[in-house]
């Protein structure tokens, strides 16, 4: 990155791929320690073997074991964490009432449950100590409904809220508190939500790569802005967003997941 990165030390979720695995390439390559955090530790070790600074901790944020291992982590004041990166995520495709309740069931648990949690025990660390990042990962999808995606923006709706309230709470503390809102990405996000089409559906100028978001995000925290949205389409839908009306925004949106 251009930017010196300000951080001591990291934890990443979500870190074995995408946005995550890019995130700790870059904070790797600026030799800040870093906790990567996914359920793939064979993924994990690949990243610790590459860069010496990386603590592998394998954890499913979805369990009560999982989570507890992370938060714990996260709140070792012996091993203080600068940086937590909240970016472990998924969604699911379909026509809401189709889809599997049980998987919808674990994408709110670690979209909005996990992601919660965390950043509470953050904060919680941070703010007395007078420092400290929190970026979360939030999606463009948050701005608008998305139909055949509605759990999924449903879910990132909640992550942006949730961040910018976070962000005035902390305003003047020492503490920065960010939402990454990317628009398309390459990432394995287009498989595991069987949204695969999209590579098609979508022209190329569309798509983002996950090392510029997460150069973007990593770069906003740490200028302690609220929002982060990489590239400057996007930009300029987040901003559209926010003057459309919603019954507008419904339907084009609609519109757009039908095409």
């Amino acid at each position: 990155m251009a930017t010196t990165l300000p951080f001591t030390s990291a934890l990443v979720t979500g870190a074995s791929s995408g946005i995550g695995e890019a995130m700790v390439e870059l904070l790797g390559a600026a030799a800040i320690p870093t906790v990567v955090v996914a359920r793939r530790r064979e993924r994990l070790q690949e990243l610790a073997e590459r860069f010496p600074t990386v603590e592998v901790l394998a954890a499913d944020l979805t369990t009560a074991k999982g989570l507890a291992a992370v938060v714990a982590r996260v709140g070792d004041e012996a091993r203080p964490i600068d940086l937590l990166v909240n970016n472990a995520g998924f969604g699911t495709s379909g026509e809401f009432y189709t889809l599997d309740a049980d998987r919808l069931n674990e994408e709110v648990q670690l979209n909005i449950a996990a992601l919660t949690r965390l950043s509470w025990a953050a904060l919680k660390v941070m703010v007395p100590r007078g420092r400290g990042y929190v970026l979360n990962v939030s999606s463009v999808a948050s701005f608008q409904p998305a139909p055949k995606l509605a759990v999924y923006a449903a879910t990132k709706a909640y992550v942006t809220s949730l961040t910018e309230s976070l962000h005035e709470e902390t305003r003047g503390t020492g503490v920065h508190v960010t939402a990454l809102c990317p628009g398309l990405t390459r990432t394995e996000f287009q498989s595991v939500s069987n949204t695969e089409a999209y590579a098609t559906q979508y022209p190329g100028f569309l798509w983002l790569e996950a090392n510029d978001v997460a150069a973007a995000g990593l770069r906003d925290v740490a200028e302690g802005k609220a929002l982060s949205v990489p590239g400057l389409l996007y930009k300029g839908l987040a901003t559209a967003s926010g003057f459309t009306p919603r019954g507008i925004a419904r339907r084009l949106s609609g519109l757009v997941q039908r095409s």
